[in-house]
């Protein structure tokens, strides 16, 4: 069984901040495959949806406990079902990756991330990372009110493109095929940039 981690912090005022690109992400996994809908389990402290990703089953995990005390959950939740760290994709955002980049990796260090420093103190650090990039504010005292704030107008160009691609690939990450997932995201996005830039209209004479 494969569990994704989308990491975000719950509630209607941070739907759409740049720190819940993980929540922004698991959701589109599970509308986009065979997966039920995400209901509340109070034992594991999370909403949670089942279905098929891929060649097995799998189970969607957004924590209801704020970012900085996501371990607690994926452990309940890891627990109960015998899933083993290096099973588990927590999905996150990223801000050493420029906008729209996406990296996965085993392991490695939580680069001062509240969510991954709070997993790794549960359940150790063999678990798989799926970094969104949402680039850097250019100062470290901008950076807690930069992920707390919403994305701008202008990501949806890049962010809605990158979502949609996570989830399509979503299954070569449950077959176990990291590098052919990171491959078809990039596919898929610079599909749809040429396409937007095909439809793009024409500047006018003399700009």
């Amino acid at each position: 069984m494969l569990l994704l981690v989308g990491l975000g912090n719950p509630g209607p005022r941070y739907a759409k901040n740049r720190h819940n690109a993980g929540f922004m992400a698991v959701d589109r996994i599970v509308r986009g495959h065979s997966f039920g809908a995400f209901r509340a389990r109070s034992r594991f402290e999370g909403e949670v949806a089942e279905g098929i990703l891929g060649p097995e089953k799998a189970l969607a995990l957004k924590p209801d406990t704020f970012m900085n005390e996501s371990g607690r959950s994926v452990r309940k939740l890891s627990t109960y079902y015998k899933i083993a760290p290096e099973r588990i994709i927590v999905i996150h955002d990223d801000l050493d990756l420029a906008p729209g980049k996406v990296k996965v990796k085993l392991d490695g260090g939580n680069a001062g991330h509240n969510g991954l420093e709070d997993i790794d103190a549960h359940i150790g650090r063999d678990y798989w990372r799926l970094r969104i990039g949402i680039g850097h504010p250019g100062d470290r005292d901008l950076v807690t009110p930069y992920v707390l704030s919403d994305f701008a107008q202008s990501d949806s160009a890049w962010l809605d493109p990158l979502l949609d691609a996570i989830a399509e690939a979503a299954p070569l990450l449950s077959a176990g095929d990291e590098l052919g997932f990171m491959s078809r995201v990039a596919r898929l996005t610079r599909r749809e940039e040429a396409a937007a830039a095909k439809t793009d209209p024409e500047p006018p004479d003399g700009s």
